[in-house]
């Protein structure tokens, strides 16, 4: 089998690349990534700097926004309800 001989110039090695796969499968079934970082799975299997460098990773970054934003939604959705109900308790 022959070797890539670009594969140098992506940046990230096989274990990093299956690392995010992980981490990116696990956040889908629903996983906060700091729990999902602080796995076993992922902390024998890499150092802190393979770990930081997850989180430079695009598609690592995308799902972390994605999740933000979500989550700020829900909040001010929430928040919308919350403050309409009780103006009208006030009316």
């Amino acid at each position: 089998m022959r070797r890539n001989p670009f594969a140098s110039f992506s940046g990230a090695t096989n274990r990093e690349q299956y690392l995010e796969r992980y981490v990116l499968r696990e956040h889908k079934r629903g996983r906060a990534f700091a729990e999902i970082l602080d796995d076993a799975y992922i902390r024998n299997r890499s150092t802190p700097a393979e770990r930081a460098r997850l989180l430079e990773r695009p598609d690592v970054v995308a799902a972390i926004g994605e999740h933000s934003l979500r989550e700020l939604r829900s909040v001010d959705a929430a928040g919308v309800t919350s403050k309409s109900a009780g103006q009208a308790a006030v009316e």
